[in-house]
C-alpha cells in the first residue's frame, strides 16, 4: 500500500452530504485535506471517484429524499454536479491543486474508442498535475446503460488508469462478519479471495438513504479490482488518512488475479448483452473448462436482436450465464447455423461462415 504510486479513491454520497440533501462543506474539506497531503510530495497521483451529485441537488430543488424516477434523478444530478465540482475546486484550491471533471457513461468503458479517449484524458490530467474528479454522467445515463453505482465505476476506473491501489470510502470502517451495529461482530481485516467471506451475510442499503450502493456493491467492486490485480482497501471516510498511509484500518482485499486485457474487463463488468446463446453441455465444457472458442455446432438456441460485434451472454441449458463474448454473426443468421460444423456451414453457405461464433480472445468466463 505504501508503495502505491497511482491511487484511485472512491467516496460515497453518505460521506459528503447530509441525509436531507446538500453538501457538507466540512466533510468535503476533511477529505480534501487528506488527499492533498498524500499527493503533496509529488510521488503519488490521486484519481477521485466521487458520488454525491444527486444527493447535492436534492435540497436546492426542494426534494426531501432521493427520487425513484429517473427523470428527477437526472434533474437533481444536473443541479448537484455543478455544486459538487465547485466545492471540490474551491477546497483543493487551498492547496494550489487544480481539479478536472470527468463524467463517464458505460459507453466510455464498453466502446473501445471511448475507452482509449477516457484513458488519455485521465492520464494527461495526472501528467499535468491536476486531480481528476470522476463521476457517472447521471444527467444522460438511462436505466439500461448506467453503472448503477460508483463502486463498480471506481473498480473499472482503477483498471482504466492502471492504478496500484483502490481505496473505497464509506460510512462503515470495513467489512464485518455480521451487522456492525450489533454486539459480537468483528471487522474482517483481510480478504484473500471469495472463499474468505463466503460465510458472511453482506448488507445492502446504507443508513443515510442518499446513495445507491451499500456493502454488497463495495465487496463486488473489490472483487472486480482484486481479480484484475489491484489491491483494495475498504474503510470509512474518517479513516482515509490511515488507509492511504498504510496503517491497519478497514478491510484489505489482496490481489486474486493479474491485469487482464481491457476488453475482457469491460466485457465482463461494463458491457450490456444484446442477446444470448444457449450452449449444449459439450460446448459449455469446451468454453468454461477447455478455454476454447464457441463454434456453431455447440449452439442450441438463440435469443435477442444483436449484430456482429455485439456482446452476448452464453448460457447453459438450464439458463445460467457461464460466459460473455463478442459474437461474429447477426442474430438473424444464427438459426440456420445451430448445431452445424464450420466445415458444413462453409460448404453450404460460403467461406465467410468458416469461423467461430465467438472467438476465445473475445470471450470471458463469468461463472
Amino acid at each position: 500500500m505504501t508503495e502505491a504510486r497511482r491511487i484511485v479513491v472512491k467516496v460515497g454520497s453518505s460521506s459528503l452530504t447530509t441525509a436531507s440533501g446538500g453538501l457538507d462543506a466540512d466533510r468535503v474539506d476533511a477529505l480534501v485535506d487528506v488527499l492533498a497531503k498524500v499527493r503533496s510530495g509529488g510521488e503519488k497521483e490521486i484519481v477521485l471517484v466521487s458520488s454525491g451529485a444527486i444527493a447535492a441537488g436534492l435540497a436546492p430543488l426542494g426534494l426531501t429524499r432521493r427520487p425513484k424516477d429517473l427523470a428527477r434523478q437526472q434533474a437533481a444530478a444536473s443541479v448537484g454536479q455543478g455544486l459538487l465540482v465547485a466545492r471540490y475546486t474551491a477546497s483543493f484550491a487551498r492547496y494550489g491543486v487544480r481539479v478536472g471533471q470527468v463524467l463517464l457513461t458505460t459507453d466510455d468503458t464498453s466502446r473501445r474508442a471511448h475507452y482509449r479517449n477516457a484513458y488519455r484524458t485521465l492520464d494527461q490530467l495526472l501528467a499535468m498535475g491536476a486531480l481528476p474528479v470522476v463521476n457517472e454522467n447521471d444527467t444522460v445515463a438511462t436505466d439500461e446503460i448506467r453503472f448503477g453505482d460508483n463502486d463498480r465505476l471506481a473498480a473499472l476506473v482503477a483498471h482504466l488508469v492502471r492504478a496500484d491501489l483502490l481505496v473505497l470510502l464509506s460510512d462503515v470502517d470495513g467489512l464485518y462478519d455480521g451487522d456492525p451495529s450489533k454486539p459480537g461482530t468483528s471487522r474482517i481485516t483481510e480478504v484473500t479471495g471469495p472463499e474468505s467471506i463466503a460465510h458472511v451475510e453482506i448488507g445492502s442499503a446504507g443508513k443515510a438513504g442518499v446513495g445507491t450502493g451499500g456493502m454488497v456493491t463495495k465487496v463486488e467492486a473489490a472483487r472486480i479490482a482484486a481479480a484484475a490485480g489491484i489491491p483494495v482497501v475498504l474503510t470509512s471516510a474518517s479513516r482515509a488518512a490511515d488507509a492511504l498511509a498504510g496503517r491497519d484500518t478497514g478491510t484489505y482485499f489482496h490481489r486474486t488475479g493479474r491485469r487482464s486485457a481491457d476488453r475482457l474487463l469491460w466485457l465482463a463488468h461494463a458491457s450490456t448483452p444484446q442477446g444470448s446463446l444457449t450452449l449444449d453441455d459439450g460446448a459449455v465444457r469446451a468454453v468454461v473448462e477447455g478455454k476454447k472458442s464457441l463454434l456453431a455446432a455447440g449452439v442450441a438456441g438463440v435469443e435477442g436482436d444483436f449484430v456482429a460485434g455485439d456482446p452476448v451472454e452464453l448460457r447453459d441449458t438450464g439458463g445460467r450465464a457461464v460466459a460473455r463474448g463478442l459474437v461474429n454473426f447477426d442474430a438473424k443468421e444464427m438459426p440456420r447455423m445451430l448445431g452445424r460444423s464450420t466445415h458444413e456451414l462453409a460448404k453450404a453457405l460460403g467461406p465467410e461462415y468458416d469461423r467461430e461464433v465467438v472467438h476465445r480472445d473475445d470471450l470471458v468466463v463469468i461463472r
